[in-house]
């Protein structure tokens, strides 16, 4: 177990349930939905495997997630969060949003992981998204938000198709920037995706600093 801050405030509690390394990292990986120990080790390249245990004993201690077996016949154990897990996603949208002011652009020859753009979209712009169905087409990647909800691929009957590259994609949402993007149908819903995403590029560090 995880040592406590062992202050009577919201923030230090919080701390010490998720504030362990790996910890919320878990939580984001899951917000996908259940998951093996064994998914759970390929999407976080890096952390041991007694790390790894130990974090999801202790956050399926504290509430945070529950293990249970699939039925017959793949009779594998899968990690889930629960509902006081799924309730940190928009804590999680808040530090991405805050993380990418100051995070820098990817370069044109940047590699991501297969699977990011569906990740980015369910972590970052779906909880603010607006009625509609969008598909992205980013590199080699291929993404959907359908009414605030991401999905791999491409979802029929899309009210705007966008396709760019990895850097396009950053200066889409963090810069409002419409112009290393192409867009098919309809703009405005894009622009307002866009906007109601608000990164809020004008706060960044550097600006912000600029202002005092």
């Amino acid at each position: 177990m995880a040592k406590s801050y062992s202050q009577y405030c919201p923030v230090a509690h919080a701390l010490d349930v998720v504030g362990e390394r790996w910890s919320l990292l878990i939580v984001r990986e899951l917000l996908h939905g259940p998951l093996r120990y064994t998914d759970l080790q390929e999407r976080l390249p890096g952390i041991g495997t007694n790390i790894l245990a130990c974090r999801l004993r202790d956050l399926e201690t504290h509430g945070v997630l529950s293990r249970r077996k699939l039925p017959p016949p793949t009779p594998v154990a899968v990690y889930e969060l629960t509902v006081s897990g799924r309730a940190l996603h928009p804590v999680l949208h808040q530090l991405a949003h805050w993380g990418a002011r100051s995070l820098e652009r990817p370069d044109a020859d940047y590699v991501a992981e297969p699977g990011w753009l569906e990740h980015a979209l369910r972590l970052a712009i779906s909880l603010s998204a607006p009625q509609g169905t969008f598909v992205f087409h980013v590199g080699d990647e291929i993404a959907s938000l359908v009414d605030g909800e991401a999905a791999p691929g491409a979802a029929p009957d899309p009210d705007v198709v966008v396709r760019t590259d990895p850097p396009g994609f950053y200066d889409l949402f963090v810069q409002r920037r419409f112009d290393a993007v192409e867009v098919d149908g309809d703009a405005a819903l894009l622009e307002r995706l866009v906007v109601e995403a608000d990164f809020r590029s004008d706060l960044a560090p550097a600006a912000a600093a600029a202002t005092v």
